[in-house]
């Protein structure tokens, strides 16, 4: 099991590694989805528990790679837009979801920005629709960072709680991931299918 192996070699890590890994892995989901980071971060609050690290350093660090994540996907949003998706250099950023992850915006504003850590295997979508939005990047921040340090603390504190029962929490954080991102999926399969049927609809209102 490829998530077991990862946690072998986080225990074999100083602290000063485990430091570094939590950032590359909460800076790293922003850009690659879907990955384990939840998870990972979570069994990282199981070493805090153990006195292996730091609760606040681990915390800080991983809230500063969130938002660095964040940042780097809306200045790319921000700077190319839609333009990168249409020509299917980035599979994991696809049309329709770009699309419903605008209308999210439309429709809530800001508070998306809020929701976004708590809607894993999204995020990358949901920055990268901030930035080709042209939201207002400290705003943005401001935000895009309260809300990586509420949902990282929370990963932490259950890691650090939990102790060595992190399997049976780590199912559940996996479980939640898949759900997340298949509701996102039927909301795009919904989209196109009531555009297909209003775009046939219209047609044939016109050839009448």
């Amino acid at each position: 099991m490829m998530l077991e192996q990862w946690v072998t070699t986080l225990q074999q890590l100083p602290p000063e590694g485990i430091l570094l890994f939590a950032f590359a892995v909460t800076f790293v989901e922003n850009l690659f989805p879907p990955s384990p980071s939840d998870t990972l971060l979570l069994f990282c609050g199981v070493l805090v528990g153990l006195q292996v690290v730091d609760f606040g350093l681990l915390l800080l660090v991983a809230t500063v790679g969130s938002v660095s994540g964040f940042s780097t996907m809306f200045w790319l949003g921000y700077a190319f837009g839609v333009k990168v998706v249409d020509v299917g250099r980035w599979r994991f950023l696809p049309v329709e979801a770009i699309q419903t992850v605008e209308r999210w915006f439309q429709r809530y504003g800001y508070w998306v920005i809020v929701a976004n850590r708590f809607m894993s295997g999204t995020r990358a979508v949901i920055s990268f629709v901030a930035g080709m939005s042209k939201l207002t990047f400290p705003v943005t921040l401001l935000l895009c960072g309260l809300s990586a340090l509420v949902w990282n603390s929370l990963l932490i504190t259950v890691g650090w709680s939990v102790g060595h029962n992190w399997r049976g929490i780590a199912y559940w954080l996996q479980l939640y991931g898949t759900l997340i991102t298949l509701v996102l999926l039927g909301l795009a399969l919904g989209w196109l299918v009531w555009w297909s049927l209003r775009a046939r609809r219209q047609k044939r209102e016109v050839s009448s």
